[in-house]
């Protein structure tokens, strides 16, 4: 048990080949043409003109100000998750914005053939997540957790299946203990807390093909249908039996419309709007989402994961604000260059930081509590021990290990060389092969 007063591993409930040339003939009989000379300009004879090829297609640019977004929402995540603080999703909703930008991505990607988008998006992210699965289930594995701890030792086996495709939750061991000085008690729940946005991320993916339909069809109606469905569960006009199902809807209904808006934002149809519609809209929505989540008690503990209903009005308004606003940045402002090779960090390993930003905690909490078995830093300095602060830089330190150790895999997933700190520095980046130059 930790003797500091603050809880640092609190979880809250709840991104053209050219063809080739035909071979010449042999002995072929030329007639005899004559052949009218190039007319003759004061900077010397004139070229033959040659058919213009196709140009090849160029990579698309990054858009800087999303990935802007994405590098805070992944800061506030791992804050929220240390400090508890429940005004910081008010500030900035980090799920929210994550899924809008990631529904935006997908919508891009869909101008190809929609099978082979759903099938590249899930070879990026499944395995990411095999790779904490082969470390955390072995842990769990070694530790006792086995077919009997859930009573149904034929479903263990089947919901195992779940590490591999998380179309429902995972399964994980309750109650486990930890490695005393380094790793805390029941880490395994704090493992097992980020997955939640994995299965809803897959799920996403896979309906992305039939949402871009509907959107391209009803926009409004399509935009709006996930909010309809919070609405329904939040005021008991619709219940589900069981867990798995419910839960995998609830949190769809939640972000589902933000995921929707990010895909209207590629399809241009926010653009279409009036520009005073958003700025004069949006506040009235966020405003119903806040009174909302105070009437259910959001001042006596509760944050607004704890509310969906509220949540999910609340990130809806933010995010359409958000696009709204969208400078779409190709290069830095001046101010934010400094940052580059930080948020280009960030968002070259996002699933990594995400998958094992709890776990990083966990330790970093259990590492700074054994000082206070030092005595001297125990009656000189107890303010230190008590603060969050430090242990928020070291859990930094061991997430940027993780970076390290786990980050490449997402370089496998996406056909990449893999890279230890891709940060976008020079370093980092290929060097071009001896005698290649630049068009």
């Amino acid at each position: 048990m930790s003797t500091s007063p603050f809880d640092p591993t609190r979880t809250p409930p709840w991104t053209a080949a050219t063809a080739p040339m035909p071979a010449a003939s042999t002995a072929q009989e030329v007639p005899n043409v004559t052949v009218p000379p190039l007319p003759t300009t004061e900077a010397g004879p004139a070229q033959p003109t040659i058919p213009q090829q196709k140009q090849a297609r160029r990579a698309p640019v990054r858009d800087r100000y999303f990935d802007l977004l994405r590098a805070v929402a992944l800061f506030r995540v791992v804050l929220y998750h240390l400090m508890g603080w429940a005004w910081l999703p008010v500030v900035f909703p980090s799920m929210g914005v994550m899924f809008a930008l990631a529904g935006n991505l997908m919508a891009r990607s869909l101008k190809r053939p929609a099978v082979q988008v759903v099938r590249s998006r899930m070879r990026r992210l499944l395995p990411p997540l095999w790779l904490l699965g082969a470390v955390g289930v072995a842990g769990m594995l070694l530790q006792g957790w086995g077919p009997n701890d859930e009573g149904h030792p034929g479903w263990w086996w089947f919901h195992l299946l779940y590490w591999v495709l998380p179309l429902s939750d995972p399964p994980y061991a309750e109650g486990l203990p930890g490695i005393h000085g380094i790793l805390g008690e029941n880490w395994a729940s704090d493992l097992a807390g980020p997955l939640w946005y994995i299965r809803a991320y897959l799920w996403y993916v896979l309906l992305s093909p039939f949402i871009l339909r509907a959107l391209r069809a009803l926009p409004w109606a399509t935009i709006l249908a996930p909010l309809v469905l919070s609405a329904a569960f939040e005021f008991g006009y619709l219940n589900l039996p069981g867990e798995r199902f419910p839960s995998a809807l609830t949190d769809f209904s939640t972000f589902g419309a933000c995921w929707v808006l990010g895909m209207a934002h590629q399809e241009g149809i926010l653009k279409r709007l009036p520009r005073y519609a958003v700025p004069s809209v949006a506040p009235l929505i966020a405003g119903l989402g806040l009174w909302y989540a105070f009437r259910q008690g959001f001042k006596t503990g509760y944050d607004l994961d704890s509310i969906p209903f509220a949540q999910a009005v609340w990130s809806f308004a933010t995010v359409l604000l958000l696009l709204h606003v969208s400078p779409s940045w190709s290069e830095w402002p001046r101010p934010l260059r400094r940052w580059d090779r930080l948020i280009t960090l960030l968002n070259s390993r996002a699933v990594t930081i995400y998958l094992w930003h709890n776990v990083c905690i966990l330790i970093a909490a259990t590492l700074w509590d054994q000082l206070w078995g030092f005595d001297v830093l125990y009656e000189n300095v107890p303010w230190l021990l008590e603060s969050p602060w430090p242990v928020l830089a070291l859990a930094w330190v061991l997430i940027g290990s993780c970076v390290v150790w786990f980050g490449w895999m997402e370089d496998v997933a996406a056909k990449r060389k893999p890279q230890l700190w891709p940060d976008g520095s020079k370093n980092a980046r290929p060097k071009p092969a001896t005698g290649a130059h630049r068009a």
